[in-house]
């Protein structure tokens, strides 16, 4: 039985989200954050902040770079399960830092990756990413499909992780869950997402940039859906199979490790116009509205097939995105008094 979890990214938007939610459950927490400077770090202050009310929940502040450190809170803490979720994110920030994710996303996952082999946890789990699928077009995205052709280091440093993962799972017999996000959005969200910015952009009476003229469709998926996802995934530990014959259809398991790959996401392509449409019914204001092409790096849709997450759990992300705005909507007016 799990007790004791050890979440990288605390103060960041899904590390907060889960933290809250384990800690409800009555789990042990202990969160590690560089808290950076990629935004707002007041916001990701105040996010631990309200973590740091709860009397199971402890913190370390330091960044994945430093194993030293790592190695010192992980052996003090003797987590049952770690949850990775720090790195450095953003796909269009990648174009400008590409060094920062090889910095955190490598080498930090890297350190992670070794803690959990030194102290044999029950279960690793780590954050990927949609954006793997890279140039793949069959959609729904499905886990079992090849993912080989990423558009972007961000992208790039994801796929090297779940490799990573992969061989540290066949190596040392370490359970390990990839689970790949999909556009992600909700309550005490990032600034640098499209969400974020739309509303603050819309209220202020600042024009948007909408991409390729609208003409993309993203599998949006609410916040506490994706936490619920994750927390689910935790009982679901991957076991080595016998054989390939025991990976039933559709499972991404290795034949030869203790490792799956999971998708969460709504499973629903919504057009990024009827996103924009939404958000102004919300705020009861029009955007103005500034078309563009489409910017390097980026992919005209993603869509995932959430039917293993479902199969393993019995759950699948079912937010509608026009609820998922709202409730982001009137947290912002609260947050910033808009």
């Amino acid at each position: 039985m799990f007790r004791r979890i050890f979440i990288t990214g605390t103060a960041g938007f899904i590390g907060f989200h889960l933290a809250k939610r384990l800690l409800a459950e009555g789990f042990q927490v202990h969160g590690y954050d560089g808290m950076t400077d990629y935004y707002d770090v007041t916001l990701k202050q105040r996010r631990h902040a309200m973590l740091l009310q709860h009397p199971k929940f402890t913190m370390t502040e330091g960044m994945l770079e430093d194993h030293a450190l790592l190695d010192r809170v992980t052996d003090s803490f003797a987590p049952d399960v770690i949850v990775h979720l720090a790195g450095q994110a953003g796909v269009r920030y990648s174009l400008e830092n590409p060094r920062s994710y090889i910095d955190s996303n490598v080498v930090g996952t890297f350190n992670v990756m070794e803690a959990a082999r030194r102290l044999k946890v029950q279960h690793l789990l780590m954050a990927s990413t949609s954006s793997v699928y890279g140039a793949n077009e069959d959609m729904p995205f499905a886990e079992t499909e090849k993912a080989d052709t990423q558009l972007t280091i961000y992208a790039a440093t994801k796929k090297a992780n779940e490799s990573m993962a992969h061989s540290y799972a066949h190596l040392w017999d370490l359970p390990t869950t990839m689970f790949r996000f999909f556009t992600v959005y909700g309550t005490w969200g990032r600034p640098d997402l499209a969400l974020y910015k739309f509303v603050d952009a819309i209220l202020d009476d600042r024009p948007i940039d909408i991409y390729n003229h609208g003409d993309m469709y993203r599998d949006f998926t609410y916040v506490d859906d994706l936490v619920r996802g994750i927390r689910l995934l935790m009982d679901a530990v991957p076991e080595r199979p016998a054989s390939r014959d025991d990976i039933p259809e559709g499972d991404s398991l290795s034949p030869v490790a203790p490792y799956r790959v999971v998708n969460i996401g709504n499973s629903d392509k919504v057009r990024l116009l009827d996103f924009v449409d939404a958000i102004e019914d919300s705020l009861g204001k029009k955007a103005q509205r500034n078309y563009m092409d489409m910017q390097m790096g980026d992919v005209p849709a993603t869509w995932a097939n959430a039917d293993l997450l479902h199969r393993l759990t019995g759950y699948r992300p079912q937010t509608d995105f026009r609820e998922g705005i709202e409730a982001f909507v009137t947290w912002f007016r609260d947050y910033y008094g808009k």
